[in-house]
């Protein structure tokens, strides 16, 4: 049976935080399909880990800024030939309320990326294109796939779907089917577009967890906190830090590694300084995925307090919280979005609401008062994910979407 050829659309491969979309590729690749992948921005060459760095540019291609010296040659190729479809997403899609600058932008040279990328699918034709993002990504598919009559897909996640971006229902309107990372998003979709709830299909990632050493979890002073992820507003370490302060008063004698990096990194450690924590925390920087797994095994307490920004930003399912449970270790978090499919409070975790210092101290003395309620709740995580996030058999699902799509 001859296999679909897929043109995979996302905006940076591999990327060193996007190990869930990096494995996704791998294991398509490993299925046989015949798959290309196309950034619209250009290479990322630091914080790689070897296996990512071991990646060859036969099936990725970079497209970038020098994309757009074609441009005008590529938009007037496609008015001449297709004079109706070009005039009609040029009024449709350019002019919207993106729900940022940085969004908007990234969507408008998306949009332009589909014209370049349009062309060229003529002359190396491809059966289906899929994005691996909501906004630029799919926006790129979505122009791409108006001009040329390829199908296309996309997968969305949280930051790119909350709030919507200015076209997000036409997306998924124009869509072959849409891919969800978790289970929350499915009713927030289909109440966006009612007649799309048969082509909206929530799969999990797929991680590589099943060897994954167990967390010792000792539960001896100094104890460990750890957090990791990027530093931005959705996950909100400003509240894990006033957790932290109310920990250090009540004398608790314990370190939190605050791994990471990201625009909130010198907001992150002025109020670290404010609150007279310095001596408590530990900022290491970003740490290449190689080397996540010793900062686990070196934890008695993994804390992910992530919380809806005012404008509806948010996080999906972080994968490092199924990291952290592969590695057997303790998990406090809190109930935004698809967080709480896989820490159901005192039983894979402890869930705490968002924005309360309070509750998250409280959750973290609980972990760290009792070791074995602690533990029985990370096997029980543990087993949940390595269950739910299967990487072949959830992978094995897009296979087969693009196969009968």
């Amino acid at each position: 049976m001859r296999l679909p050829k897929i043109a995979y659309f996302t905006l940076w491969f591999p990327k060193p935080s996007e190990t869930f979309i990096f494995r996704e590729v791998l294991n398509l690749w490993a299925m046989g399909l015949p798959l290309k992948v196309f950034t619209l921005y250009g290479e990322l060459q630091k914080g790689l880990s070897p296996e990512m760095s071991s990646i060859g540019n036969e099936n990725v291609e970079h497209l970038g800024v020098s994309i757009l010296k074609h441009l005008p040659k590529d938009i007037a190729f496609w008015m001449k030939r297709e004079p109706g479809a070009t005039k009609k997403l040029f009024k449709t899609i350019p002019i919207r309320r993106w729900k940022s600058v940085e969004f908007g932008a990234e969507n408008i040279f998306g949009f332009f990326c589909g014209f370049s990328l349009a062309k060229r699918f003529l002359e190396h034709p491809f059966d289906h294109l899929h994005a691996t993002w909501a906004m630029g990504p799919a926006t790129a598919a979505w122009v791409t796939s108006e001009l040329t009559g390829i199908p296309f897909s996309f997968t969305c996640r949280a930051g790119d779907i909350y709030p919507p971006d200015g076209a997000l229902s036409e997306k998924i309107m124009a869509a072959k089917f849409v891919i969800s990372d978790n289970m929350t998003n499915l009713p927030y979709l289909e109440d966006m577009v009612p007649d799309s709830k048969g082509k909206i299909f929530g799969i999990y990632n797929g991680i590589p967890l099943e060897k994954a050493a167990e967390a010792p979890v000792l539960m001896t002073p100094p104890y460990k906190i750890l957090a990791l992820g990027r530093f931005d507003r959705i996950k909100a370490y400003h509240i894990l830090l006033q957790a932290c302060k109310i920990l250090q008063d009540s004398g608790l004698n314990f370190r939190l590694t605050l791994a990471g990096d990201g625009p909130r990194k010198f907001q992150l450690k002025y109020l670290t300084r404010k609150l007279r924590l310095t001596d408590r925390v530990n900022f290491p920087g970003f740490v290449p995925y190689n080397f996540v797994s010793d900062l686990f095994c070196h934890a008695d307490v993994f804390v992910m307090s992530s919380a809806v920004h005012r404008t509806g930003d948010r996080d999906g399912l972080p994968t490092v919280i199924m990291e952290a449970l592969a590695h057997r270790l303790p998990v406090v978090s809190t109930d935004v979005c698809g967080i709480p499919e896989v820490i159901h409070d005192g039983t894979t975790g402890i869930l705490v609401p968002q924005n309360d210092p309070d509750s998250l101290a409280k959750a973290i003395l609980t972990m760290i008062r009792d070791r074995n309620f602690a533990l029985n709740m990370a096997r029980n995580g543990r087993d949940l994910v390595l269950r739910e996030f299967n990487q072949e058999r959830n992978h094995r699902k897009i296979f087969e979407l693009f196969l009968n799509n």
